[in-house]
Formats: structure tokens, C-alpha cells, sequence
């Protein structure tokens, strides 16, 4: 398995608990993270503005290169987002175009509190009208006693997103890759689930 995420952004935050995406990418699959991202930036903004900001421009032909290159010696690739399926990488290519440009089928990454359903409907909804399958929702942090509205939440995403909907518990960037082994992949990868 190898990961790829085309753009970091917020580097010259203060780390936290976690590391950034592309290093804990790296240490989650073995790469280094020169590998799981080709473009990095310092500031806390979305990726266009941050390309901007450097006076520099990405190119969405090289991440779409660098994405088939890190996937071509691994048996599974797993691409990272950057902020969301709309986010921008260049005033006129977003997320949605990369994962359109790859082929990828989605599994959108929620949160399972209150105004999840909103916000997960409408990307799966963005991943459809844009042509891309979406495969799965995972809801994180997924508590080992979901209440009321976190069971309803998960619930109705499922039934109206017609989609699967797992739960990956609470976990700490040393233990995400045995976390994500809970995960039904599997299923993913073998069930396509388009715009009905």
C-alpha cells in the first residue's frame, strides 16, 4: 500500500499531537514524505491561495504524474484530500478534478457529530455530480458508546447516501495504521457505488 495527498498546507503551524498529513502518511505506509506529497507550503490556507502566496503555481498535470508514479509500485494506493472534495489546488482545478483525473472511487472521511449529515450528503452528493463513485463513509471519532445522535447521524447518512457507513475509533498517530486494519477495504474496493 502506498499513500499519496498532492498538497500540504500549514507547515509553519506549531505541530500538535499530530504530525502533518504527508509525514503521518509516511510513517502509516513507509514512504518517505517527499513521497506522499510533492508540494508543501508554510501557510495554514487553502492550496491555491498558498501557491499564490509563493508566487509559484501548481501544476495539476505533475500531481496527477506523481499520483500514478507513487501508486505504480503498490498493490492499493490511498489518496489523501486537502480540505475537502471542492477545495481548490489551482484557481481552476480542485480535488474533485484530481480524483476525477485518477479514477479514484471515494470514501469521505466525517466527523459523527451534529451537522454531519448536512456536510457528508453534500459531498457525496459533489463526488456524484462530478462522476465519481463513492465506496464508503467512514465516521471519526467513532466512540465505543455512540449516543443518540451520533447512531442517527451514522444511520441516516447510510440510508440516504446509499453508501456504507464505518466507524474508526479514537486512535493516536502510532496506532492509525492498525486502526485503519478495522476498516472494510475490502468491500471498497470490490463494490462500486454510483448515483443511483
Amino acid at each position: 500500500m502506498a499513500a499519496f495527498k498532492p498538497v500540504v498546507t500549514g507547515l509553519d503551524e506549531s505541530p500538535g499531537e499530530w504530525p502533518p498529513d504527508h509525514r503521518l502518511l509516511a510513517m502509516a505506509t513507509g514512504q518517505r514524505p517527499e513521497q506522499v506529497t510533492p508540494v508543501s507550503f508554510g501557510p495554514a490556507v487553502s492550496p491555491h491561495l498558498a501557491a499564490e502566496l509563493d508566487a509559484t503555481r501548481i501544476d495539476p498535470g505533475a500531481l496527477t504524474k506523481a499520483a500514478r508514479a507513487v501508486g505504480a509500485g503498490a498493490d492499493l494506493l490511498i489518496c489523501e484530500g486537502v480540505g475537502g472534495l471542492l477545495v481548490p489546488l489551482t484557481p481552476e482545478f480542485s480535488v474533485r478534478d484530481l480524483a476525477a483525473d485518477l479514477g479514484l472511487a471515494l470514501v469521505v472521511v466525517a466527523r459523527s457529530g451534529l451537522g454531519t449529515i448536512n456536510h457528508t450528503l453534500l459531498t457525496v452528493e459533489a463526488a456524484r455530480a462530478g462522476g465519481l463513485g463513492v465506496a464508503g463513509v467512514v465516521m471519526t471519532p467513532w466512540p465505543s458508546e455512540p449516543d443518540p445522535v451520533q447512531r442517527s447521524n451514522r444511520e441516516t447518512v447510510e440510508r440516504l447516501a446509499e453508501v456504507p457507513v464505518s466507524g474508526l475509533p479514537p486512535t493516536s498517530p502510532e496506532r492509525l495504521a492498525e486502526a485503519g486494519t478495522a476498516l472494510p477495504v475490502e468491500d471498497w474496493l470490490a463494490t462500486s457505488h454510483t448515483p443511483g
